[in-house]
């Protein structure tokens, strides 16, 4: 059985390094961005993608606006995109769902509810 590749978009380095560690050691192979903009040149490949992990807060382009192009890319309107945020205030989850995003994880992340997410892809 193939594994998993999640793409992992957030402008900090020590959470790509986290989160790639932890998702290897499950069996999901990782692609890593630093930008949205960098995601969405990858996302218009043809690089196997099952699911972006896409952190809402970047400079220069948030989630909030790069899901809906995201959804928009021929051949990846069905693919998952979580959203990752440390503004876990009331209201952020239904905000991140109306963007687009297909679910939600808050920092600092829950290991076993990430893996139960990207499990369910």
């Amino acid at each position: 059985m193939e594994r998993k590749k999640i793409l992992i978009v957030d402008d900090d380095s020590r959470n790509i390094f986290a989160l790639t560690a932890t998702l290897k050691a499950s069996s999901f192979d990782c692609l890593s961005c630093i930008s949205a903009e960098e995601a969405l040149e990858v996302l218009r490949s043809n690089e196997r993608i099952d699911a972006v992990l896409l952190d809402m807060m970047m400079p220069e382009m948030d989630g909030y606006e790069a899901i809906p192009l995201i959804k928009q890319l021929p051949g990846r309107n069905y693919m998952p995109v979580i959203a990752v945020t440390a503004q876990a205030m009331v209201g952020d989850r239904e905000k991140c769902i109306e963007a687009g995003a297909d679910a939600y994880i808050s920092k600092p992340i829950d290991v076993d509810k990430l893996l139960e997410i990207l499990r369910t892809i």
